[in-house]
């Protein structure tokens, strides 16, 4: 039997521990941001340790960012987290991107965007969505507070190697179908935790595809699947991507010689495999409080089935047999590390070029990064979604979590390109629609969600078949 891209990298990265037991892994990348990473900075002190590798460690702020004013940090919690951050890099010899700095960004959007995210390497990082730098051929999740302190002292972890499972997607993706609508329609069909105690690597005709920012939305939603971790084999657009990057390989000739050892063997190596068929394929919107419970924009919302269920529809203030359509938008949200990269916003304003915003929607357009607003604005993106009445706003995690100002009001539902539609993830009492920046950015315009693979989509409804 042969051995899986995960099998691959995983036996290169184990220091010590028996097959089947908890092993310890070396760790290639530490990815630091404000919020988890106090504490175990503090204990470091405690206990007279210091950084193990502070050349593998890249430290940026996300998730507490202002984005109207990044400077106007007025929740004093958040002011406390960066500042601290900022006093444990400068105590500690870490690299870090500051509030500003052109390299500052989610957390997730620059490790690729700087180079630092590579083929077959072990990354970590204190949050879960650690997943999309997988899209690169290597083995990225994330990690508790405590285990953030142990990477940090010792450069390594302890983990226990979980099954592997390859998705084949195969088909014709029709018009106007994204990544997103790929692994969403994925999670929708198999649950949220098919995917537990796997590693899942995706593949296929489909796959390869994708752009690399694609197939960064992909494993950025495999933790939805309950997964810690998604896969993609590096091939010859993942070479091209890091190419020239600030912190990609000098001897790139060399890099991509070993980074090209990194696949699966035969697609029967996995514990397990499903075959995901695009044809057909519509776009997909969340109704409930969970990823799962999602439907094509032309289907019915479902009977109700269990208490999680009827949970989801009395907080949502929706009832089976509805339609997408039918959902009574208020905000639209583009960003997060699902959807925030230059590609994803391309898309949104190509939607909106030369329209404007139905009178009852407010938008948030958010990018990942400090590098991907200043394209945007160099090339005409950011007057784009300006013009149709939008705001445009500074680089940071924003409404995908409610940890900075960018707070969904209690009661009104927002279409959005994040990647958690959980009670209150956008803001207490908030109500979450996940779906793509396409999707999002045609809900915007029209007031509604529709069918964008219809030829007039933002003059139509949606309608069952």
């Amino acid at each position: 039997m042969g051995k899986t891209l995960f099998d691959k990298i995983w036996q290169k990265h184990v220091v010590a521990g028996e097959d089947g037991q908890v092993q310890l892994l070396y760790v290639d990348l530490h990815l630091v941001h404000e919020v988890t990473s106090p504490q175990p900075f503090e204990s470091l002190r405690e206990n007279h340790r210091t950084v193990r590798r502070p050349d593998l460690t890249f430290a940026t702020m996300d998730h507490n960012v202002p984005t109207k004013n990044i400077f106007d940090i007025k929740d004093k919690m958040s002011k406390l987290q960066m500042k601290t951050l900022e006093k444990n890099a400068r105590d500690f010899n870490i690299r870090l991107a500051p509030i500003g700095d052109i390299d500052q960004g989610i957390v997730h959007v620059i490790g690729p965007q700087l180079g630092l995210t590579q083929p077959g390497e072990v990354i970590v990082c204190g949050d879960s969505h650690t997943a999309t730098h997988g899209a690169f051929g290597s083995i990225a999740f994330g990690i508790g507070t405590s285990e953030v302190e142990h990477v940090l002292s010792t450069q390594t972890i302890w983990q226990l190697k979980p099954k592997t499972m390859g998705i084949k997607v195969v088909g014709k993706l029709p018009k106007n179908l994204f990544a997103k609508d790929i692994i969403m329609a994925i999670i929708a069909k198999y649950g949220v935790s098919f995917g537990t105690g796997y590693a899942i690597e995706f593949f296929g005709p489909v796959i390869e595809n994708l752009s690399m920012e694609e197939r960064m939305t992909i494993c950025n939603m495999s933790i939805e699947a309950g997964s810690k971790t998604g896969l993609v084999r590096p091939d010859e657009k993942t070479f091209a991507y890091i190419k020239g990057r600030k912190y990609a390989p000098k001897k790139i000739e060399e890099a991509v010689k070993y980074w090209s050892n990194f696949y699966t063997d035969n697609e029967d190596d996995f514990d397990k495999k499903i075959i995901f068929d695009v044809s057909g394929l519509k776009p997909i919107v969340t109704w409930g409080t969970n990823p799962g419970m999602a439907v094509k924009i032309n289907e019915k919302f479902p009977e109700i089935r269990n208490k999680n269920d009827q949970r989801a529809y009395e907080y949502m203030d929706l009832k089976p047999d509805m339609l997408a359509s039918d959902i009574p938008l208020s905000y639209i949200f583009i960003g997060s590390c699902t959807n925030g990269r230059y590609e994803d916003l391309k898309v949104a304003a190509e939607i909106m070029k030369g329209r404007h915003l139905a009178k009852n929607i407010t938008a948030w357009i958010v990018p990942g990064s400090r590098s991907i607003r200043n394209r945007a604005i160099k090339s005409g993106l950011a007057k784009i979604f300006e013009d149709a009445g939008c705001q445009w706003r500074e680089p940071g995690c924003s409404a995908c979590l409610a940890m900075n100002p960018d707070k969904i009001p209690a009661g009104k539902h927002a279409a959005s390109t994040s990647n958690r539609n959980f009670e209150g993830r956008q803001g207490a009492g908030s109500r979450t629609h996940l779906a793509s920046p396409a999707m999002v950015a045609a809900a915007g315009i029209a007031g509604h969600f529709v069918d964008i693979t219809k030829e007039n989509f933002l003059n139509d409804k949606a309608e069952v078949e």
